[in-house]
Protein backbone atom coordinates (compact mmCIF):
# COMPACT_ATOMS: atom_id res chain seq x y z
CA UNK A 1 0.00 0.00 0.00
CA UNK A 2 1.40 3.40 -0.93
CA UNK A 3 1.92 6.25 1.51
CA UNK A 4 -0.77 8.23 -0.31
CA UNK A 5 -3.31 5.47 0.16
CA UNK A 6 -2.43 5.21 3.84
CA UNK A 7 -2.97 8.95 4.32
CA UNK A 8 -6.32 8.78 2.57
CA UNK A 9 -7.52 5.90 4.74
CA UNK A 10 -6.70 7.80 7.93
CA UNK A 11 -8.27 11.05 6.74
CA UNK A 12 -11.66 11.93 8.23
CA UNK A 13 -14.44 10.92 5.85
CA UNK A 14 -16.82 13.87 6.18
CA UNK A 15 -18.50 15.43 3.19
CA UNK A 16 -18.89 19.09 4.07
CA UNK A 17 -22.52 19.48 3.05
CA UNK A 18 -24.13 22.84 2.45
CA UNK A 19 -27.03 21.86 4.69
CA UNK A 20 -24.60 21.04 7.50
CA UNK A 21 -22.85 24.40 7.14
CA UNK A 22 -26.17 26.24 7.23
CA UNK A 23 -27.13 24.35 10.40
CA UNK A 24 -23.76 25.15 12.00
CA UNK A 25 -24.07 28.87 11.24
CA UNK A 26 -27.70 28.92 12.44
CA UNK A 27 -26.61 27.16 15.65
CA UNK A 28 -23.93 29.80 16.28
CA UNK A 29 -26.51 32.54 15.61
CA UNK A 30 -28.93 31.00 18.11
CA UNK A 31 -26.28 30.56 20.81
CA UNK A 32 -25.01 34.11 20.34
CA UNK A 33 -28.22 35.69 21.66
CA UNK A 34 -27.71 34.15 25.11
CA UNK A 35 -25.00 36.48 26.40
CA UNK A 36 -26.55 39.82 25.41
CA UNK A 37 -29.97 38.72 26.76
CA UNK A 38 -28.75 37.16 30.02
CA UNK A 39 -26.27 39.96 30.84
CA UNK A 40 -28.92 42.57 31.81
CA UNK A 41 -30.72 39.95 33.91
CA UNK A 42 -27.58 39.22 35.92
CA UNK A 43 -27.01 42.95 36.36
CA UNK A 44 -30.62 43.36 37.55
CA UNK A 45 -30.30 40.78 40.33
CA UNK A 46 -30.73 37.34 38.79
CA UNK A 47 -28.23 34.73 39.94
CA UNK A 48 -26.22 32.66 37.50
CA UNK A 49 -27.64 29.46 39.01
CA UNK A 50 -31.22 30.53 38.28
CA UNK A 51 -30.41 31.57 34.71
CA UNK A 52 -28.58 28.32 33.90
CA UNK A 53 -31.18 26.09 35.55
CA UNK A 54 -34.05 27.68 33.63
CA UNK A 55 -32.05 27.74 30.41
CA UNK A 56 -31.09 24.06 30.51
CA UNK A 57 -34.34 22.77 32.00
CA UNK A 58 -36.73 24.48 29.57
CA UNK A 59 -34.61 23.60 26.54
CA UNK A 60 -34.21 19.97 27.63
CA UNK A 61 -37.97 19.61 28.08
CA UNK A 62 -38.70 21.12 24.66
CA UNK A 63 -36.39 18.56 23.02
CA UNK A 64 -37.58 15.71 25.31
CA UNK A 65 -39.92 14.13 22.69
CA UNK A 66 -36.84 13.12 20.69
CA UNK A 67 -35.38 11.38 23.75
CA UNK A 68 -38.67 9.71 24.64
CA UNK A 69 -39.09 8.54 21.04
CA UNK A 70 -35.60 7.00 21.00
CA UNK A 71 -36.30 5.17 24.26
CA UNK A 72 -39.64 3.86 22.96
CA UNK A 73 -38.04 2.57 19.75
CA UNK A 74 -35.28 0.76 21.62
CA UNK A 75 -35.75 -0.43 25.18
CA UNK A 76 -32.01 -0.75 25.70
CA UNK A 77 -31.35 2.80 24.49
CA UNK A 78 -30.51 4.29 27.89
CA UNK A 79 -28.52 1.26 28.96
CA UNK A 80 -26.37 1.58 25.83
CA UNK A 81 -25.98 5.34 25.71
CA UNK A 82 -26.39 6.61 29.27
CA UNK A 83 -22.64 7.20 29.63
CA UNK A 84 -22.45 9.36 26.50
CA UNK A 85 -25.55 11.33 27.49
CA UNK A 86 -24.26 11.96 31.03
CA UNK A 87 -20.84 12.97 29.69
CA UNK A 88 -22.51 15.37 27.25
CA UNK A 89 -24.53 16.89 30.08
CA UNK A 90 -21.56 17.24 32.43
CA UNK A 91 -19.04 18.64 29.94
CA UNK A 92 -20.48 20.48 26.91
CA UNK A 93 -23.67 21.58 28.73
CA UNK A 94 -23.01 22.26 32.42
CA UNK A 95 -19.21 22.12 32.62
CA UNK A 96 -18.58 24.60 29.81
CA UNK A 97 -20.88 27.24 31.28
CA UNK A 98 -19.79 26.81 34.89
CA UNK A 99 -16.09 26.92 34.01
CA UNK A 100 -16.49 29.90 31.66
CA UNK A 101 -18.49 32.02 34.10
CA UNK A 102 -16.09 31.09 36.92
CA UNK A 103 -13.18 32.23 34.75
CA UNK A 104 -15.07 35.40 33.86
CA UNK A 105 -15.18 36.35 37.55
CA UNK A 106 -11.37 36.30 37.72
CA UNK A 107 -10.44 37.91 34.40
CA UNK A 108 -11.93 40.18 31.73
CA UNK A 109 -14.73 38.61 29.71
CA UNK A 110 -12.76 39.14 26.50
CA UNK A 111 -9.82 37.08 27.75
CA UNK A 112 -12.07 34.27 28.98
CA UNK A 113 -13.82 34.24 25.58
CA UNK A 114 -10.53 34.12 23.72
CA UNK A 115 -9.26 31.15 25.73
CA UNK A 116 -12.57 29.28 25.51
CA UNK A 117 -12.66 29.68 21.74
CA UNK A 118 -9.26 28.06 21.38
CA UNK A 119 -11.27 24.83 21.14
CA UNK A 120 -10.84 24.53 17.33
CA UNK A 121 -7.06 24.74 17.74
CA UNK A 122 -7.20 22.10 20.48
CA UNK A 123 -9.08 19.80 18.09
CA UNK A 124 -6.44 20.33 15.41
CA UNK A 125 -3.75 19.46 17.96
CA UNK A 126 -5.66 16.37 19.12
CA UNK A 127 -5.95 15.11 15.55
CA UNK A 128 -2.20 15.70 15.12
CA UNK A 129 -1.45 13.58 18.21
CA UNK A 130 -3.90 10.81 17.32
CA UNK A 131 -2.87 10.41 13.69
CA UNK A 132 0.78 11.44 14.16
CA UNK A 133 0.45 13.54 11.00
CA UNK A 134 0.92 17.28 10.92
CA UNK A 135 -2.13 19.28 9.82
CA UNK A 136 -2.16 20.49 6.23
CA UNK A 137 -0.89 23.94 5.32
CA UNK A 138 -4.47 25.12 4.75
CA UNK A 139 -5.56 24.03 8.25
CA UNK A 140 -2.51 25.59 9.91
CA UNK A 141 -2.98 28.85 8.02
CA UNK A 142 -6.71 28.87 8.70
CA UNK A 143 -6.10 28.29 12.42
CA UNK A 144 -3.63 31.18 12.68
CA UNK A 145 -5.83 33.55 10.70
CA UNK A 146 -8.99 32.66 12.66
CA UNK A 147 -7.33 33.03 16.07
CA UNK A 148 -5.77 36.34 15.02
CA UNK A 149 -9.24 37.50 14.02
CA UNK A 150 -10.62 36.32 17.36
CA UNK A 151 -7.97 38.35 19.22
CA UNK A 152 -9.02 41.48 17.31
CA UNK A 153 -12.72 40.84 17.91
CA UNK A 154 -12.57 40.30 21.68
CA UNK A 155 -9.97 43.09 22.27
CA UNK A 156 -7.76 41.86 25.14
CA UNK A 157 -5.63 45.01 25.35
CA UNK A 158 -4.64 45.88 28.92
CA UNK A 159 -5.75 42.54 30.36
CA UNK A 160 -3.86 41.10 33.33
CA UNK A 161 -2.89 37.44 33.76
CA UNK A 162 -4.66 35.22 36.29
CA UNK A 163 -3.45 31.61 36.58
CA UNK A 164 -6.60 30.08 38.06
CA UNK A 165 -8.82 32.01 35.67
CA UNK A 166 -6.72 30.79 32.75
CA UNK A 167 -7.02 27.18 33.93
CA UNK A 168 -10.80 27.52 34.27
CA UNK A 169 -11.11 29.06 30.80
CA UNK A 170 -8.95 26.27 29.32
CA UNK A 171 -11.29 23.80 31.00
CA UNK A 172 -14.19 25.51 29.24
CA UNK A 173 -12.29 25.18 25.94
CA UNK A 174 -11.86 21.44 26.55
CA UNK A 175 -15.60 21.17 27.21
CA UNK A 176 -16.33 22.98 23.93
CA UNK A 177 -14.04 20.52 22.15
CA UNK A 178 -15.90 17.64 23.79
CA UNK A 179 -19.15 19.07 22.44
CA UNK A 180 -17.93 18.71 18.86
CA UNK A 181 -16.29 15.30 19.36
CA UNK A 182 -19.33 13.76 21.07
CA UNK A 183 -21.77 15.31 18.58
CA UNK A 184 -19.71 13.87 15.72
CA UNK A 185 -20.58 10.33 16.85
CA UNK A 186 -24.36 10.77 16.62
CA UNK A 187 -26.43 9.08 13.95
CA UNK A 188 -29.21 6.51 13.60
CA UNK A 189 -27.90 4.63 16.64
CA UNK A 190 -27.77 7.77 18.81
CA UNK A 191 -30.13 10.44 17.41
CA UNK A 192 -28.66 13.95 17.74
CA UNK A 193 -31.79 15.48 19.29
CA UNK A 194 -32.03 12.66 21.84
CA UNK A 195 -28.43 13.35 22.85
CA UNK A 196 -29.12 17.10 23.12
CA UNK A 197 -32.24 16.60 25.23
CA UNK A 198 -30.61 14.07 27.55
CA UNK A 199 -27.52 16.23 28.01
CA UNK A 200 -29.56 19.35 28.76
CA UNK A 201 -31.69 17.50 31.31
CA UNK A 202 -28.55 16.10 32.98
CA UNK A 203 -27.12 19.63 33.12
CA UNK A 204 -30.38 20.96 34.57
CA UNK A 205 -30.39 18.22 37.21
CA UNK A 206 -26.84 19.12 38.21
CA UNK A 207 -27.75 22.80 38.46
CA UNK A 208 -30.83 21.93 40.55
CA UNK A 209 -28.63 20.03 43.01
CA UNK A 210 -26.13 22.89 43.21
CA UNK A 211 -28.91 25.42 43.82
CA UNK A 212 -30.78 23.22 46.31
CA UNK A 213 -27.64 22.63 48.38
CA UNK A 214 -26.73 26.32 48.38
CA UNK A 215 -23.50 25.82 46.45
CA UNK A 216 -24.95 28.19 43.85
CA UNK A 217 -27.53 30.84 44.78
CA UNK A 218 -30.94 30.80 43.13
CA UNK A 219 -32.30 34.32 42.72
CA UNK A 220 -34.89 35.14 40.04
CA UNK A 221 -36.61 38.39 41.06
CA UNK A 222 -39.32 40.02 38.95
CA UNK A 223 -37.33 42.76 37.22
CA UNK A 224 -37.55 44.96 34.15
CA UNK A 225 -34.64 45.08 31.70
CA UNK A 226 -33.95 47.43 28.80
CA UNK A 227 -33.43 45.86 25.36
CA UNK A 228 -33.19 47.96 22.21
CA UNK A 229 -34.35 50.99 24.20
CA UNK A 230 -37.54 49.30 25.44
CA UNK A 231 -38.29 48.12 28.97
CA UNK A 232 -39.53 44.51 29.07
CA UNK A 233 -40.20 41.98 31.86
CA UNK A 234 -37.00 40.08 32.66
CA UNK A 235 -38.66 36.71 32.17
CA UNK A 236 -39.13 37.40 28.43
CA UNK A 237 -35.44 37.45 27.43
CA UNK A 238 -34.87 34.46 29.71
CA UNK A 239 -37.59 32.48 27.95
CA UNK A 240 -36.11 33.48 24.59
CA UNK A 241 -32.68 32.26 25.64
CA UNK A 242 -34.09 28.95 26.91
CA UNK A 243 -36.79 28.18 24.35
CA UNK A 244 -35.13 29.61 21.23
CA UNK A 245 -31.44 30.38 21.67
CA UNK A 246 -30.44 27.27 23.64
CA UNK A 247 -32.92 24.86 22.04
CA UNK A 248 -32.06 25.78 18.45
CA UNK A 249 -28.38 26.17 19.31
CA UNK A 250 -27.97 22.63 20.60
CA UNK A 251 -30.49 21.04 18.22
CA UNK A 252 -28.97 22.48 15.06
CA UNK A 253 -25.43 22.11 16.38
CA UNK A 254 -25.59 18.38 17.12
CA UNK A 255 -27.25 17.80 13.74
CA UNK A 256 -24.62 19.85 11.90
CA UNK A 257 -21.45 18.28 13.34
CA UNK A 258 -21.94 14.78 11.83
CA UNK A 259 -22.57 16.42 8.46
CA UNK A 260 -19.47 18.62 8.34
CA UNK A 261 -17.09 17.03 10.86
CA UNK A 262 -15.92 18.27 14.24
CA UNK A 263 -13.04 20.33 12.84
CA UNK A 264 -15.03 22.38 10.34
CA UNK A 265 -17.95 22.75 12.78
CA UNK A 266 -15.65 24.05 15.50
CA UNK A 267 -14.23 26.76 13.24
CA UNK A 268 -17.71 27.73 12.02
CA UNK A 269 -18.64 28.00 15.71
CA UNK A 270 -16.27 30.97 16.00
CA UNK A 271 -18.94 32.98 14.17
CA UNK A 272 -20.89 32.94 17.44
CA UNK A 273 -18.58 35.71 18.65
CA UNK A 274 -19.46 37.83 15.62
CA UNK A 275 -23.20 37.29 16.02
CA UNK A 276 -22.92 38.13 19.74
CA UNK A 277 -21.37 41.47 18.79
CA UNK A 278 -24.35 42.11 16.53
CA UNK A 279 -26.89 41.27 19.24
CA UNK A 280 -25.05 43.47 21.75
CA UNK A 281 -25.06 46.29 19.18
CA UNK A 282 -28.79 45.97 18.42
CA UNK A 283 -30.16 45.33 21.91
CA UNK A 284 -27.60 46.80 24.33
CA UNK A 285 -26.24 49.69 22.27
CA UNK A 286 -22.65 48.40 22.40
CA UNK A 287 -21.19 49.61 19.09
CA UNK A 288 -18.28 47.44 17.78
CA UNK A 289 -14.96 49.15 17.11
CA UNK A 290 -13.60 49.18 13.51
CA UNK A 291 -10.85 46.72 14.46
CA UNK A 292 -13.53 44.22 15.47
CA UNK A 293 -14.92 44.24 11.94
CA UNK A 294 -11.41 43.46 10.67
CA UNK A 295 -11.21 40.60 13.17
CA UNK A 296 -14.56 39.28 11.95
CA UNK A 297 -13.28 39.21 8.38
CA UNK A 298 -10.19 37.27 9.47
CA UNK A 299 -12.33 34.71 11.34
CA UNK A 300 -14.40 34.15 8.21
CA UNK A 301 -11.21 33.81 6.14
CA UNK A 302 -9.90 31.17 8.56
CA UNK A 303 -13.15 29.21 8.33
CA UNK A 304 -12.97 29.30 4.52
CA UNK A 305 -9.41 27.92 4.54
CA UNK A 306 -10.37 25.03 6.84
CA UNK A 307 -13.42 24.34 4.67
CA UNK A 308 -11.21 24.26 1.57
CA UNK A 309 -8.99 21.65 3.23
CA UNK A 310 -12.04 19.50 4.02
CA UNK A 311 -13.25 19.75 0.43
CA UNK A 312 -9.80 18.80 -0.86
CA UNK A 313 -9.71 15.69 1.36
CA UNK A 314 -13.17 14.72 0.18
CA UNK A 315 -12.14 15.06 -3.45
CA UNK A 316 -9.10 12.87 -2.78
CA UNK A 317 -11.31 10.19 -1.19
CA UNK A 318 -13.83 10.18 -4.05
CA UNK A 319 -12.99 7.43 -6.56
CA UNK A 320 -12.75 8.51 -10.20
CA UNK A 321 -15.79 7.90 -12.34
CA UNK A 322 -15.68 4.81 -14.52
CA UNK A 323 -15.07 5.60 -18.19
CA UNK A 324 -18.08 5.32 -20.47
CA UNK A 325 -18.14 2.12 -22.55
Amino acid sequence: MTATATRLETAPRHRVSTAGLVMAVASALAFSSSGPFVKPLLEAGWSLGAALLIRMGVSGLILAPALVGAIRRERAFMRRHWGTIVLFGLMPVAGCQLLFFSAMQRMPVAVALLIQYLAPVLLVGLAWVRTRRAPSRLVMTGSVVAILGLVLVVDISGASFDLLGTILALGAAVCVGAYFLISEKTGDDLPPLALASGGLLVGAALMAVLCATGLMPFEAPAVEVVLAGASVPGILPMLWVAAVGTTLGYALGVMAVPRVGARVASFVGLSEVLFALGFAWLFLGEVPAPVQFVGGALILAGVVLVRMDADRREDALTPPAAPAP
